[in-house]
């Protein structure tokens, strides 16, 4: 069975489990993302979250919303990889 651990990812607890523990225990992996979100780690480092559909969806809303904000108070959107944003 998988091993599963609670870890806190920037003050937030969180489920974790290993990326070899994800692959052969990916139902597990399913189960535990639909009730909170797990990091999936590589190497003892957190590489990926899975988390329930619901949970993204209502994320992107909610940038999608405070980018909608910010674009409408003349606030230009932050740079992405290295590259300039004009407006």
């Amino acid at each position: 069975m998988a091993k599963v651990d609670t870890d806190s990812v920037k003050g937030h607890a969180m489920q974790s489990m290993s990326a070899k523990d994800a692959k052969y225990g990916f139902g597990r992996l399913i189960d535990l993302a639909r009730s909170e979100p797990v990091t999936v780690e590589k190497h003892g480092r957190p590489v990926v979250v899975v988390m329930a559909v619901e949970e993204y969806e209502r994320l992107r809303d909610s940038a999608n919303s405070a980018a909608s904000s910010s674009a409408e108070g003349g606030v230009k959107p932050v740079a992405k990889r290295g590259r300039t944003v004009r407006g």
